[in-house]
């Protein structure tokens, strides 16, 4: 819902299929929500929300795969092609399940689940 439905035209236009949420579900679903219905139709979101990526690292789980967008500017004329790009060079992560940021200049994907790093657990010796 954060994004703009001019999306649609411009993803399929490229290739891709593509729908907008407002066209599968309602407007105030939590993002949960949204993330069970692509991963239970092994479908991409695509946003602008931040949370989504959170919500991601903080349950551990392998999927669905997101692409976020870390720009102010997130109009298809703008970063369009930037996103067109990050979905060529990271098709193989997007196929296995992963977290894709993009901004004008490049993309950046991490695997899921995204693991925490060297988080001491409680029973941990201080260092």
């Amino acid at each position: 819902m954060n994004l703009s439905p001019d999306w649609i035209p411009f993803l399929r236009s490229a290739g891709h299929e593509a729908e907008h949420w407002i066209e599968i579900g309602p407007p105030n679903a939590p993002d949960s929500y949204v993330l069970a219905y692509a991963h239970g139709h092994q479908a991409v979101v695509l946003t602008h929300d931040l949370d989504f990526g959170a919500i991601l690292a903080y349950s551990g789980d392998s999927g669905p795969s997101v692409i976020q967008f870390r720009e102010e500017e997130t109009s298809p004329e703008q970063i369009g092609l930037a996103l067109l790009s990050a979905i060529i060079q990271c098709s193989d992560e997007l196929q296995l399940g992963a977290l894709v940021t993009v901004d004008f200049h490049r993309a950046k994907a991490r695997i899921l689940p995204i693991r925490r790093r060297n988080k001491p657990g409680p029973d941990a010796a201080p260092i």
